[in-house]
């Protein structure tokens, strides 16, 4: 029986998943380090540019590549977005201060959009289709390991080591990662016999914008008066240069391929906005150490891993719009109580426990948009789908952060912040119920899930 771990396709499973593996390690970790890096650089005013940059940025790599892949083999585009992945991982390590690190930050976000979209190609040229499931199983399994240990290890070792070795481990393990998919890809015929001739300069620009809007975004809170100027016109920018880079209908949640990929990006900016803020909560508010702090993620990863394996099982019979109900009440109660707790100044074993739901919810809705992508795409347009997806997905996370950034920063000492934080969260994911129940059926009973 052929599986993706046979002599066939072993190596460049193992590559691609270790891939995954360390995007994701490096994801979640930052999320944890970050409150200690900007104490140690002096730059609590770039918080939320260090994440949501990253976002904005992946954005400019997704569209490239994806317009790439389209037209050749994803072996080289893949290389390009693994080299700046490890150059921005390297300049942020060696940061001497916060703007460097967000420079580095930035380049990060470059690599891991153009990667991400590479890898997607990757399993629909190079994995039958029969095997798509398992090799996305796989990739959720990819994530599970740095969601249970990834923020407490990176705590630990900003804690008792220093910062730095979270990037710079990231780095070196990166590039031994990719020789393994680099050595059985780069001989492997992985053209489409009728490549996309679609305009690419005019994408490229428009993602370009959104990444300076998004970024823009994030630095509207120094702006002082200008600020509700810089955020309405950043927002408008957003939305208007985004949509020709998704699917037509999008924005209005046309039923489809279009309010997949508009409930991945509310459901995105719902957790995503808030996931930043809880180990921040759990240092500022609790007096968590770092180490201790990267527990509160450890809930909801055990959780998302459950969930993701249940909707790979009982997905198709359960449904989309039923999937979308039931994911999206554990996600709101999880949002909504951690900023009910942080305004009540619940103990702290209260906020680890009730984000555990988030991850409920986000395991059984996530996967399910991933498949239901591929299901919708055909040879001709993966590369655009995976990469209208994953747009949605970095441009709903990073503009929520940065909004989110914003909004904290203004409430600083008067104690609303987490909590006016939390409670936007909790509007985004009530939103996302809308697309969520338009999102039709396409091919994805063939298909299994993905992270």
């Amino acid at each position: 029986m052929t599986t993706v771990w046979t002599a066939r396709y072993i190596w460049v499973t193992v590559g691609a998943v270790a891939l995954i593996f360390l995007a994701a390690t490096q994801a979640l970790a930052i999320t944890t380090v970050m409150p200690v890096v900007s104490a140690d650089l002096g730059g609590e005013h770039l918080y939320a540019v260090a994440f949501s940059g990253t976002l904005a940025t992946s954005v400019i790599g997704m569209v490239a590549v994806g317009a790439w892949c389209d037209r050749r083999d994803p072996v080289l585009p893949l290389t390009v977005s693994v080299v700046l992945f490890v150059i921005g991982l390297l300049i942020a390590g060696f940061a001497g201060s916060m703007e460097v690190l967000v420079v580095g930050r930035l380049l990060q976000g470059l690599g891991t959009g153009g990667q991400t979209v590479a890898l997607y190609v990757v399993v629909a040229r190079v994995y039958p289709a029969e095997l798509h499931g398992r090799l996305f199983a796989a990739f959720s399994a990819a994530w599970v390991i740095p969601s249970l240990v990834g923020p407490v290890l990176a705590g630990a070792v900003a804690e008792h080591i220093d910062w730095r070795w979270v990037f710079l481990g990231v780095a070196i393990l990166t590039a031994g990662a990719f020789a393994l998919v680099f050595w059985k890809l780069h001989r492997t015929p992985l053209v489409v016999e009728k490549p996309s001739t679609d305009p690419v300069a005019v994408r490229l620009a428009l993602a370009t914008l959104v990444a300076c809007a998004a970024v823009a975004l994030s630095l509207a809170g120094g702006a002082g008066a200008w600020s509700p100027v810089i955020i309405v016109g950043a927002l408008v920018i957003i939305a208007v240069a985004a949509r020709p880079l998704l699917p037509r209908g999008t924005l209005r949640s046309a039923r489809g391929l279009p309010s997949v990929v508009l409930m991945r990006a509310l459901v995105a900016g719902a957790l995503y906005g808030a996931e930043a803020y809880l180990p921040y909560v759990l240092i500022a508010d609790y007096d968590f150490s770092p180490t201790f702090a990267g527990f509160g993620l450890t809930a909801a990863a055990l959780a998302w891993a459950v969930a993701a394996e249940i909707q790979g099982r009982y997905g198709d019979r359960l449904g989309n719009r039923r999937i979308t109900i039931l994911g999206s009440i554990p996600l709101v109660i999880a949002i909504g109580g951690v900023g009910l707790a942080a305004w009540l100044h619940l103990p702290p074993a209260v906020i680890i426990a009730v984000w555990g739901l988030a991850g409920v919810g986000m395991g059984l809705m996530y996967p399910r948009l991933t498949v239901l992508t591929l299901a919708y795409s055909t040879p001709q347009n993966q590369g655009f789908n995976s990469a209208a997806l994953s747009i949605s997905d970095s441009v709903g996370a990073s503009a929520a952060i940065a909004v989110m950034g914003v909004v904290f920063v203004s409430l600083a000492g008067t104690g609303a912040g987490f909590p006016v934080v939390f409670a936007l969260a909790t509007g985004l994911a009530l939103l996302a119920c809308v697309p969520g129940l338009r999102l039709g059926h396409a091919r994805e009973l063939s298909h299994a899930s993905q992270h």
